[in-house]
Formats: structure tokens, C-alpha cells, sequence
């Protein structure tokens, strides 16, 4: 009896240790299953975020395309085109001669900056910077509200104008207005807005002209100021670097948003033949951000970005390629690996359907983990969206998934870049020349993401080929919307008018 007791247990042990060992088999099934898809997902975006050279030059052609279409509508309602090609009637760059004390007013999102500046002809002998919050009231109240606020804080900062910042006798202060959302300008010192943006949304203000309403405003303040020039960053981005390389003749903006700003012929505009010397030149805002070609490769994950965004089927090249998108699109994609392939485990990590959690600091931050156990991508996670104990092979997968949205943004940028060289006729070299051209580029993306400004730089060499890409170079030029601006007050001064008169 005893016997067949133990002979029991030993088969019931047994029977354990089989259904044990079952589970055990099924559950590493069942995770070899769920990596597969997990990598089958990544794969797939790969593949869809491709951006082979010949795709490149498709959408650099469409870039130039797009240039031509809207230079040939402009006019002053607008380009009904895909690219707007704004005149912006910035046709005096800085030459370097410039001197005396001017002021910079930078409006381009949830805060504003007033710049003091003192020019010595050639270089900048002194600066003085206040930054300044604006109330979120403000910026879905009134236009005269807003206004007024921004002419009290100019009018504070021009009274703590110290001895070092001199004004001739007889002298009116002078301010470039730099004024980030899009505006349909009809000379260098007047400009309705078409829209608003970043949050803004006072209707008042909505065809009205932006220059005439601060105007008034610092009227009403009593302060004496001529607004001499209204631009935006990235036509502030070229003229401080013209300032200092007479070889400028394209700006980038690569930051939280991204445009770009050219110099073009005056005369290859419909709207300016014969207004000015067949040699006058003309800066165009492009407003690339609405740039859109078949050849973009867009995924399922971009059109789920787009849908959710608040401004649903525009700035579609702006949502691939700059820094205010790139986190979201990785948080995209990571929530459908843990949706559909439970790569984070059973339960969906809470945090990560939460849009805008992850953002493109964090990624460039991962992207740049050089660290044997991947310990800053495993800190972000955790951090962020409070996901713990991932293995050293899942931390590589967000890697990588990190490095295929840079490296997508990066090549389409250079691509956008080669579009404004096609249409400059500087892509190739004529005559056996080479003639030096240089792109100023500003915005903290293409400044602190490495990865993503190396990718940029090595792609346009690769587009344009060795001996070309010699003479173009791209030159980080830091703070366009300020010093920029003040160069444009500076280089439309009245004051320099009326000598030159």
C-alpha cells in the first residue's frame, strides 16, 4: 500500500512538473510571439520612414516646384499655393556699417523678448535682454489688450536705458518687430495677420496690421518709437547672418516649429518688376512648414499626430521634421507596441497615452544614451512614463525607434534645403566655378540634437556630391530673432534714409 502511495505522489509530482514546465513553455511562446510583433511593428515603420536618396530628390524638386508656384501667385491676398512665398520687403541687408542704438521686439510664442543693441559698425559693442511671460488671458483676450501689455514692458525696459547705450540728439528709438505667426506684409513696416498659432487666438486681431495696432498701443503708453522694420525669426536668422558673411543667402529655422527664408531676385517676382533695380534683391518667407508632397513619407503614426493636433491637415512637413513632433510621433508608435504586442507587459503603461509625454529633448537625450546598459533611455522611462524594469533589448528598440524619426526629419530638411539651392541655381557649379554660398541655421533642435544635425549636414553632402557640397556650408547662427532683428532696424532706419537721400 505504501507502495502505491509513493508511486501516486511520484506520478503527481510529475504531472506538476509537466503542466509546469508547459506553462513555462507557452509563456516564453507567447513573449517570443508578442517580440515578433513588436519587431514587425518597428520593421514596418522603418520601412515606411524610408528615405532613400532618389525619394529625396522627388520631394527637393517638388520644394522648387512649390518656390516657382508660389512666387507666381503672390500678390496681395496671398499665394493659393502650397507654399506661400510671402514678400517680406526686407531689401536692405545689414552690410556690416551699421551703427547706433536700436531695439528688437521678438513675438513668437508664449513669451516675448525686448533686445537693446549698440552697433559699432561691423560688430555689436553691447546688448541688454528682458523676457517676459505673457498671461494666458491675454492671449485669447482682445488685440488692444495684448498690446498694451507688450507696449508697458517695452516702455519699462526703454527706461532702464543706461549711459552705455547712446541715442544722437534729435535721434527717434527704433525697433524691429519680430513677429513669428504668419502675416501678409505690404511694405517693411506694415502687415496684416493671416492667422494665429501657438496657442493665440484673439479674433480682433485676424486681418488687422500687427504694426499699427503696437503702434497705437505704445501711443497710448507714451513711448516714442518708430517701428521700422517687421520680420519674422527665421528672416531675423538671415540678416544676422549676412551681418557677419556677406555669403548668406538662405536662413533655417530648425526648432520647436521650422521655416525658412531666402533671398531671391526682385525681378523674378511678378508683383516687383519694375519697383526695383533689376539687381535689387528681395527676401521671401517661405513658410515651408506647409510644404506637402506624395513623396513624404508619411505613416500610419503621422496621420494619428495630425488628427490629434490642433491644426489637423496643415503644417504637415513641420510635423515630420521638427522638434515639437518627433517625441510625440516615438510616443505613437511605442502605444501601439504596447497596445497591440504588450511590449511593455498585459497593462498598457498609463503615461504613454497621454499625447505630448514624451518630448523631443527626452528623445535626443535617449538617442545620445552612449552608455553600456542603455541607463539614461532606462531612466527616461521610468521618469516619464513610469515604465520600470525593461530588459537592455527593449531599451534598444526605443533607441532605435528614436534614431528612424530623426534621421527621417533630418534628410527631409537637408532635401528641403536642396530645393531652395535648385531654385537658387547654386546646386551645381557653373562654368567651372564654385561659387561659396552659406545657410544660416537656428533653433534648438539643429542645435542640441547632434544626432540629428550631423544626419542633416551628412545628407545634403550626400545630395549635392563632394565637389559641390565643398562650396556650400551650413553656419549655426545663434539668436536671429534678436540681434537679427535689431540689424534690420538698424539697416531700415530712417535715419540712414534720409542721409542717404
Amino acid at each position: 500500500m505504501g507502495k502505491v502511495v509513493v508511486s501516486a505522489a511520484v506520478i503527481c509530482a510529475a504531472a506538476v512538473c509537466a503542466v509546469a514546465a508547459a506553462v513555462v513553455v507557452r509563456r516564453r511562446m507567447q513573449r517570443t510571439k508578442r517580440w515578433e510583433k513588436a519587431m514587425a511593428i518597428v520593421k514596418d515603420f522603418e520601412e515606411k520612414c524610408g528615405t532613400p536618396t532618389w525619394k529625396l530628390e522627388k520631394v527637393a524638386d517638388a520644394m522648387t516646384q512649390e518656390m516657382h508656384a508660389g512666387l507666381a501667385a503672390s500678390d496681395s491676398q496671398g499665394a493659393p499655393t502650397m507654399l506661400k512665398m510671402l514678400i517680406t520687403y526686407v531689401s536692405n541687408l545689414p552690410s556690416g556699417d551699421e551703427k547706433g542704438l536700436f531695439y528688437a521686439l521678438d513675438l513668437g510664442g508664449t513669451n516675448f523678448r525686448v533686445l537693446r543693441v549698440q552697433l559699432g559698425g561691423g560688430a555689436v559693442v553691447n546688448q541688454e535682454v528682458s523676457e517676459v511671460s505673457i498671461p494666458l488671458d491675454l492671449m485669447v483676450g482682445t488685440s488692444e489688450a495684448l498690446f498694451d501689455f507688450i507696449a508697458a514692458e517695452l516702455a519699462k525696459f526703454v527706461e532702464q536705458e543706461g549711459p552705455e547705450f547712446q541715442l544722437p540728439p534729435g535721434r527717434q528709438r527704433e525697433l524691429c518687430f519680430t513677429f513669428s505667426f504668419p502675416v501678409m506684409q505690404s511694405s517693411i513696416a506694415s502687415g496684416n495677420l493671416i492667422k494665429w498659432t501657438k496657442g493665440f487666438s484673439i479674433d480682433d486681431a485676424v486681418g488687422q496690421d500687427v504694426v499699427a495696432e503696437l503702434t497705437r498701443a505704445m501711443a497710448r503708453k507714451g513711448l516714442d518709437m518708430r517701428v521700422s522694420a517687421l520680420v519674422n525669426d527665421t528672416v531675423g536668422t538671415l540678416a544676422g547672418g549676412r551681418y557677419s558673411n556677406k555669403d548668406v543667402v538662405a536662413a533655417v529655422i530648425l526648432g520647436t516649429g521650422t521655416n525658412a527664408a531666402y533671398v531671391e531676385r526682385a525681378n523674378a517676382i511678378p508683383k516687383l518688376r519694375g519697383l526695383l533695380p533689376k539687381s535689387g534683391e528681395m527676401v521671401i518667407n517661405m513658410e515651408w512648414g506647409t510644404f506637402w508632397s506624395t513623396d513624404l513619407p508619411f505613416t500610419e503614426y503621422d496621420y494619428v499626430l495630425d488628427a490629434e493636433s490642433l491644426n489637423p491637415g496643415e503644417q504637415m512637413f513641420e510635423k515630420i521634421i521638427s522638434g515639437m513632433y518627433l517625441g510625440e510621433i516615438v510616443r505613437i508608435v511605442l502605444c501601439k507596441m504596447a497596445e497591440e504586442a504588450s511590449f511593455f507587459g498585459d497593462i498598457i503603461p498609463p503615461k504613454l497615452k497621454i499625447p505630448f509625454t514624451l518630448r523631443t529633448p527626452d528623445l535626443s537625450a535617449m538617442h545620445h544614451d552612449t552608455s553600456s546598459d542603455l541607463k539614461v533611455v532606462d531612466t527616461k522611462l521610468k521618469n516619464i512614463l513610469e515604465i520600470s524594469n525593461t530588459s537592455l533589448e527593449m531599451r534598444k528598440v526605443v533607441v532605435q525607434l528614436c534614431n528612424i524619426v530623426a534621421t527621417r526629419g533630418a534628410r527631409l530638411a537637408a532635401a528641403g534645403i536642396l530645393g531652395i539651392l535648385i531654385k537658387l541655381g547654386r546646386d551645381k557649379i557653373k562654368d567651372g566655378e564654385k561659387q561659396r554660398t552659406v545657410i544660416a541655421l537656428d533653433g534648438g533642435l539643429y542645435e542640441h540634437y547632434a544626432e540629428y544635425r550631423k544626419c542633416l549636414e551628412n545628407t545634403l553632402k550626400e545630395l549635392l556630391g563632394e565637389e559641390v557640397s565643398e562650396s556650400i556650408v551650413i553656419e549655426q547662427s545663434n539668436d536671429g530673432s534678436g540681434i537679427g532683428a535689431a540689424l534690420l532696424a538698424a539697416s531700415h532706419s530712417q535715419f540712414l534714409e534720409v542721409n542717404k537721400s
